[in-house]
């Protein structure tokens, strides 16, 4: 029997650039049976691990034992919790850097006043005095970050930092207290860097905070009391305390607390919050209605039938937190590249201080330019360029009624380029009615409609569901069937008030050999119509023409995906007229007719062998496996646990728009993460020669370090601009 697994999220800080988020991340994955990923720009831990080797508390103390790094369970405390401890953190970094800044204006100020021409205006031991604590006390945090990194056998920014500015700090303090007064001193290029330093900590940490946006949007939604029924009173409670089966009211204007069915009165809602549809929906006896989504017009008496975590707005929250958490194949890349970039700058900044002091012989240059070469190539922005872009990303997704798996789904959907389209509730409303009633062989229509019925009454095919609620409509008498036998995808057989009975598709029945002429077939085919053919005793009884209407934002649907460049392919159990019929109303060249519901995942796996990345949409419940063999599936699925267990990107309107909604968004993303990319690199690329050939200022280098992070979360924001 396998050992249980339970998935974890732990809270991380302490982390400084790419580099930390890596070594917390080698640092779980040691532990026996664990897999983590550390996502740098969320500061959360995603971990799965077997709870036979491992448990929650030995997971914080792996991360604790770091020395550097600090780890908090995400279930342990609330999220207003959290979030008032990374801004105490935040307030302290600010006031760390208030007080760095107005001891190092003072440097910055005799700089500018020397450019003109003129002495140093302050005494070295005033300079010494202004830059120490600057360097000791609040940079204390880079030589600590510094000591475990280099402990643990990695390098991170604080190596960088802490390297580049005691450098400047110690060869300029040393000068000072020597008395060599000939000799120029840096004091304000170390002060300087790290305050620079922590300008961009404390500007990336607002730029991230909004990179979360979307899931503090979708938290806000839930009301947090709702008034419930007890002794035939309305009482208000905390929401936390529903249970399956209470009895709650919901007002107009209110939102609805949790997720339930409507038992009493009827209603609009606004779900727009949910499925990305700004259209109200009509609510009455017997529907579902989701927690948080908005009552417009009428007062509605519902049952709780999902509170707490097993609301459809709470699984929301799971699935975007879990996409923001995961990697995309991308940011295991630069992942790789971030590992071994500190020791490749530490080598280039001492090949620079050997050169210049040896070639050049120039000390001061050599000091100068090293300390430049440190500090600029910082892999801050390297850590931030994919996290960022794809944590607003999902975030966008969610707020569009797009729920997105994982990243690796959101990067494989941007290579979509055949898209393979179940019929059913796909194209069509998913709601089919019988249109046609065509007796034979002097049969009534009446009675035609009852032995069907009568039969097919043992059967939750959509068509045979169509031909019994058509008889009960009629008020026909059905009676029971006897030694009833189904046959995937062709029909079914029983006695029927004593005479064997078979309902199924034409062709199945010219199998058992009762041939319909084919005379009769051609028009209700060419009109669309699926067909039941039925016969009793040997003899056909007649046609039935069924008719699932398409969804009227189909054909749109079609041609927005064509010029996004994707192909579309239609699947259907139907006969090849009634699915040519389908397809010419909606603008699709290419289908595939009766095609068994077991047949759909060999078909997909059949078009994945040509090479091309290829998509699957189905309603996530029939189509599992077809949606599983796709290299992204598409789950129509308007809130089905099962759809969302199933697919890679969930629709929650059922509107094939989505999809193309949902390529777009991923096309947008992956474009920000390769602009990203470019900044990161471009910074490092130009950066680092230009400071070892003396072409940048250590105080330039640091600004520019400090900017880089910046802007790649910035440029991720721009994403917000995206329009579905």
């Amino acid at each position: 029997m396998n050992d249980p697994t339970r998935v974890v999220e732990l809270a991380i800080t302490g982390m400084t650039c790419a580099n930390c988020a890596a070594r917390v991340e080698k640092t779980l994955n040691a532990l026996p049976g664990v897999e983590a990923v550390v996502n740098f720009a969320a500061e959360k831990a995603h971990i799965r691990f077997q709870a036979a080797n491992c448990t929650p508390e030995a997971l914080v103390a792996a991360v604790e034992a770091t020395g550097r790094y600090h780890a908090l369970l995400a279930s342990a405390f609330s999220r207003d919790e959290e979030k008032m401890l990374r801004a105490a953190l935040y307030r302290a970094e600010l006031r760390a850097f208030w007080i760095a800044a107005l001891l190092t204006f003072p440097l910055v100020a005799q700089m500018l006043f020397m450019v003109g021409g003129g002495h140093e205006p302050l005494p070295r031991w005033l300079q010494l005095s202004l830059a120490t604590p600057v360097q000791l006390w609040i940079g204390a945090r880079f030589y600590v970050g510094a000591w475990y990194a280099l402990r643990g056998g990695s390098g991170n920014m604080d190596v960088l930092v802490a390297l580049g500015t005691s450098m400047a700090w110690l060869y300029s303090a040393v000068i000072t207290l020597v008395g060599m007064h000939q000799q120029h001193v840096y004091f304000e290029a170390a002060a300087v860097v790290i305050t620079l330093v922590l300008l961009g900590k404390i500007l990336e940490a607002r730029a991230k905070a909004s990179t979360s946006g979307a899931i503090e949007a979708l938290l806000k939604l839930q009301p947090q009391t709702a008034r419930i029924e007890r002794n035939g009173q309305l009482v208000e409670v905390p929401v936390d305390s529903l249970i399956p089966g209470d009895i709650f009211v919901v007002r107009p204007g209110e939102s609805v607390p949790v997720d339930g069915e409507v038992i009493e009165g009827t209603s609009h809602l606004n779900e727009a919050m949910l499925t990305g549809e700004s259209l109200p929906v009509a609510k009455t006896q017997g529907d579902r209605l989701f927690a948080a989504t908005l009552n417009s017009d009428g007062l509605l008496r519902c049952k709780a039938t999902g509170v707490g975590v097993h609301t459809l707005l709470a699984s929301i929250i799971r699935l975007v937190e879990s996409a923001q958490g995961s990697k995309a194949q991308v940011q295991r890349l630069a992942d790789r590249v971030a590992a071994v970039f500190v020791p490749i700058v530490c080598a280039i900044a001492l090949a620079t201080f050997v050169g210049w002091w040896t070639i050049m012989n120039d000390f001061t240059a050599a000091l100068v330019n090293a300390v430049a070469v440190l500090v600029i190539a910082c892999p801050c922005a390297l850590g931030l360029a994919t996290p960022t872009a794809i944590m607003v990303g999902s975030g966008l997704g969610a707020r569009s009624g797009i729920l997105i798996r994982n990243a690796e789904a959101l990067e494989r959907a941007e290579k979509l380029r055949l898209l393979v389209v179940d019929k059913t509730g796909t194209l069509t409303e998913g709601k089919p009615a019988v249109t046609d009633l065509l007796p034979l062989g002097g049969a009534s229509a009446e009675a035609l409609l009852r032995i069907a019925a009568s039969l097919e009454q043992t059967s939750s095919h959509p068509l045979a569901c169509a031909i019994v609620a058509q008889a009960r409509q009629q008020g026909l008498a059905l009676t029971l069937p006897a030694n009833v036998e189904s046959f995937a995808g062709m029909g079914m057989s029983g006695e029927v008030d004593g005479r064997q009975v078979l309902a199924g598709s034409p062709d199945w029945l010219a199998e058992q050999g009762i041939p319909f002429n084919q005379a009769l077939l051609d028009p209700l085919q060419g009109a669309g119509r699926s067909l039941v053919a039925v016969a009793s005793a040997g003899a056909a009884l007649g046609l039935i023409g069924i008719a699932d209407p398409l969804r009227d934002s189909s054909r749109g649907a079609m041609v927005r995906l064509k010029k996004l460049g994707i192909e579309v392919v239609m699947l259907t159990g139907d006969n090849a007229g009634t699915a040519a019929a389908i397809a010419r109303a909606v603008g699709i060249e290419r289908f595939e007719a009766r095609v068994l519901p077991e047949r759909k995942a060999d078909v997909v796996a059949g078009f994945k062998a040509s090479g091309h990345c290829i998509g699957m949409v189905g309603d996530g419940i029939n189509d599992a496996p077809a949606l599983a063999a796709a290299d992204v599936g598409f789950a129509m699925g308007a809130g089905s646990d099962v759809a969302m267990e199933t697919a890679d990107v969930t629709l929650m309107r059922n509107d094939l728009n989505g999809v193309a909604d949902a390529v777009s968004l991923s096309r947008a993303t992956l474009a920000k993460i390769r602009q990203n990319l470019f900044f990161a690199f471009v910074y490092n690329v130009l950066g680092l020669p230009l400071a070892a050939l003396g072409l940048l200022n250590p105080v330039i280098a640091g600004a520019a370090m400090a900017m880089s992070s910046v802007s790649v979360v910035s440029n991720s924001l721009l994403l917000r601009r995206w329009k579905p």
